[in-house]
């Protein structure tokens, strides 16, 4: 990927997703009554939220850019947010759901560090890493978050 818009719609999209799905596995362990948790995923939202409008601002955009379904350049031909997603059910566990979460960390940041590898614009390069880097922020915490559980 050489175009910085191209690159900032993608991640426009990837946040927005990430924020719909934290949205949701909060939900889930609301209705469980795992609070804590359910907390957690309302704040890993919100940061999704806060990315989506960096990427937003820093492309310029006013609106979510509108991409066609064949414009978008995934692995796997879907978004690494949506990649293992399949909903958050009444039967998911606080395990679950760390462990849904952290696999799509997982995958956005080795999205994004695979752009960056491959890049040849600079722009796009510094940007990819950052992004990374913030993903891989999140997978440190799912990760504390899922031994945390794991203990108790």
């Amino acid at each position: 990927m050489n175009d910085i818009q191209l690159f900032l719609a993608h991640a426009i999209q990837l946040e927005k997703e990430s924020a719909r799905r934290y949205e949701e596995l909060a939900e889930a362990m609301q209705s469980l009554g795992s609070t804590e948790v359910a907390e957690f995923f309302r704040q890993m939202a919100h940061y999704s939220r806060l990315h989506l409008k960096e990427a937003m601002q820093r492309g310029g955009f006013h609106d979510l850019p509108k991409l066609a379904p064949d414009a978008y350049e995934w692995p796997e031909g879907t978004s690494p947010e949506a990649a293992a997603w399949a909903g958050a059910d009444g039967f998911m566990d606080v395990s679950g759901a760390l462990d849904l979460a952290l696999d799509g960390e997982r995958r956005s940041c080795d999205y994004y560090r695979a752009i960056a590898e491959r890049t040849p614009d600079p722009e796009v390069k510094r940007m990819a890493e950052a992004f990374a880097e913030e993903e891989a922020e999140h997978v440190a915490q799912l990760e504390a978050w899922r031994s945390r559980s794991a203990k108790n």
